[in-house]
């Protein structure tokens, strides 16, 4: 049975399938660009395309498909292991690396090699155990990854809070001109946050 979500726009502004990421954070961008591909969203009672601008009061309504049953099974893949307690971790997720599996990645994720080195919480469901935040797959760097569901509880309000700090770097090439170098930070900075 497909399962309905409706959110009405307030103060978001752009392009939907940026803009609906912020507002549905239990859902990945892919999976986003999946019910645009199949027609699944709809403003205001109509169909609408990724590329739709959203304005204030639309009310978007999105069908949500059922999940994809997939078996998530422990992989014994090499993990960066920066920190690690009874509660929680800390991983240098590399480059190329999925965060966890989905319909298009079943296997060879960070929960695959998490789960071949400790339990972790229950909290995300089956798929998504452990998981804090997650970072795109073409994007390294370090992930907190819960272990049990009271670290998961903590790290979750502490991000929300944004009491604990995260930092982004990134590795340019070429020469820009100041004007464009700024824009190309404005956008980054608008990717990282929504």
């Amino acid at each position: 049975m497909t399962e309905k979500k409706q959110v009405t726009i307030t103060t978001e502004t752009g392009r939907i399938d940026k803009v609906l990421p912020q507002l549905l954070a239990d859902y990945s961008r892919s999976q986003i660009q999946q019910w645009f591909k199949k027609d699944l969203v709809q403003v205001n009672q109509k169909p609408c395309k990724a590329k739709y601008k959203v304005a204030e009061n639309d009310i978007v309504t999105i069908e949500i498909p059922d999940p994809v049953e997939l078996d998530l099974v422990p992989e014994d893949i090499p993990l960066d292991i920066v920190y690690e307690d009874d509660q929680v971790l800390v991983v240098n997720k590399p480059q190329g690396m999925v965060v966890h599996p989905s319909a298009g990645h079943p296997n060879g994720t960070l929960v695959n090699a998490l789960l071949a080195h400790t339990p972790l919480s229950e909290i995300n469901g089956v798929f998504r155990p452990g998981i804090v935040h997650r970072i795109d797959k073409d994007t390294s760097g370090l992930l907190m990854v819960a272990k049990t569901n009271e670290a998961h509880e903590s790290l979750s309000a502490q991000l929300k809070a944004k009491s604990n700090l995260r930092e982004y770097v990134a590795l340019v090439h070429g020469n820009f001109e100041e004007d464009e170098a700024r824009l190309m930070r404005q956008s980054a900075v608008q990717k990282l946050i929504g």
